[in-house]
């Protein structure tokens, strides 16, 4: 499959914002659906701010159990950047990052619940 710049293997057909589940919703070009949780994307946010500048950097999120989208807007025709109602809006996720994360959900969800854990943390 021919990958644009961004690394994009699969453009969305349609974004849905499910404000009161908390949830948004990608319908991707190869029929594939993914539904991300408002909680996964605030603690997965590609910003710096989360992800730091290396793998070593990733800082762990806690209490974001409640957290809602305001906002979905475009980045160009490569990406969004989602506002959350705690004042979160630097990550700009891309077609190829938000498209990996629903592939992966289970295990990222599960990643994030360990690292929680480790440290102490809560959702709430």
């Amino acid at each position: 499959m021919d990958n644009d710049n961004w690394g994009t293997a699969h453009w969305p057909t349609e974004v849905r914002v499910k404000r009161a589940e908390k949830e948004v919703e990608i319908d991707f070009d190869n029929g594939v659906t993914f539904t991300y949780p408002a909680e996964l994307l605030r603690v997965e946010s590609p910003s710096a701010e989360v992800q730091g500048h290396s793998p070593s950097q990733k800082t762990v999120v806690a209490g974001k159990a409640r957290v809602g989208i305001v906002e979905v807007e475009p980045v160009g025709h490569y990406a969004i950047r989602i506002r959350f109602d705690d004042g979160h809006a630097t990550g700009i996720y891309s077609w190829r990052y938000l498209y990996e994360m629903g592939e992966n959900k289970e295990s990222i969800q599960q990643a994030y619940l360990n690292a929680l854990a480790a440290r102490g943390l809560s959702r709430e």
